[in-house]
């Protein structure tokens, strides 16, 4: 049984800092492009950030616009884990943040292409 957990969501003031994690298990992760989502309130989920499995050795990173050059992603495969670190929070990126993973090769960047997600945690920025 496949489970993506997410922790270190949390509380921060305008211009903080969080880092996520997102812990794997029941998959072969080294297999799997993994990402971060977003949704916030009456929003659809959006694209945050992937890394993505472009051949059976490399991964590739993609960014959404709104948080490139505060946002890192990175993996750790012996962890089986993702991370998303979180720089200069604004007030919009207030919303429940969701790992996920995809079996493709491939950029990992739209919904439809997760094969499983995790269970969302909360990401809350305030002035």
């Amino acid at each position: 049984q496949v489970q993506l957990t997410e922790s270190g969501g949390g509380s921060v003031q305008v211009g903080g800092s969080l880092r996520l994690s997102c812990a794997a298990s029941g998959l072969t992760f080294g297999g799997y492009s993994m990402a971060w989502f977003r949704q916030g309130p009456g929003k659809e989920r959006e694209f945050v950030s992937s890394i993505s499995r472009i051949s059976s050795t490399l991964y590739a990173t993609s960014y959404a616009d709104s948080v490139k050059g505060r946002f890192t992603i990175s993996r750790d495969n012996a962890k089986s884990t993702v991370y998303l670190q979180m720089n200069s929070l604004k007030p919009e990126d207030t919303a429940v943040y969701y790992c996920a993973a995809d079996s493709r090769i491939g950029l990992f960047t739209s919904t439809p292409d997760a094969d499983y997600w995790g269970q969302g945690t909360q990401v809350t920025v305030s002035t």
